[in-house]
């Protein structure tokens, strides 16, 4: 299942241990940055959330905390141990639910969520995989819904400040390497996503970008 260039699924340690780690890469940075990321998507109480890669369960408890009692929270995800975690994790909202899917295959949401969110999960696809997550996305927002797309900016790698381009390089997957250097924008509109609102991290290197259905 899935390309040997991904690194989308997320297993054993690494999935048991997942958000550890990710402080640990990040210096501490990333509850602060998720938490401000997940503010910039201008949620508001009572919309409903479908999160593609939900991992753990961090950002749809941190979504809760902007949607409210009257929201509607479905995280998908393809690792049952991440998937136990989030249970666990949101288990006192009892609007935030859970399900075993994979994004890269036809989904039977149609016109429901008024958000569709991915957070450093769309680069870690094969463009034809990423053709797929698009329609599901448009076919799962409501008229007027967003997709969230939380990941990697547009750059060049080249141009990377030396020790941070071979961290780049070394540790994450090839086709990192290639959704850096993609047209998303673009891309996007070729599956109806005509409006666009962007917002920047990490001096530029992660963006938030919303496409308007």
């Amino acid at each position: 299942m899935g390309s040997p260039r991904t690194k989308v699924e997320v297993k054993g340690l690494e999935a048991r241990h997942y958000d550890f780690f990710m402080n640990l890469l990040t210096v501490g940075m990333y509850p602060h940055f998720i938490r401000n990321a997940i503010a910039g998507m201008e949620l508001k109480p009572g919309e409903s959330v479908l999160d593609f890669g939900c991992g753990t369960g961090r950002n749809d408890c941190l979504i809760r905390a902007h949607t409210g009692d009257g929201g509607r929270i479905l995280g998908l995800d393809i690792s049952e141990e991440m998937l136990a975690q989030a249970r666990k994790k949101c288990a006192p909202y009892t609007n935030v639910s859970f399900d075993f899917k994979r994004i890269e295959e036809p989904l039977p949401y149609e016109n429901e969520f008024d958000v569709v969110f991915m957070s450093f999960v769309l680069h870690g696809f094969e463009n034809y995989d990423k053709e797929v997550i698009a329609k599901n996305a448009y076919r799962a927002l409501k008229p007027g819904g967003r997709y969230a797309i939380l990941d990697y900016n547009e750059f060049h790698v080249q141009d990377m400040f030396f020790p941070l381009r071979q961290a780049f390089i070394h540790g994450e997957c090839p086709l990192a390497l290639e959704f850096v250097e993609m047209d998303m924008k673009g891309f996007l509109k070729g599956f109806g996503f005509q409006k666009f609102k962007e917002k920047y991290h990490f001096k530029k290197y992660v963006r938030l970008l919303m496409a308007y259905k």
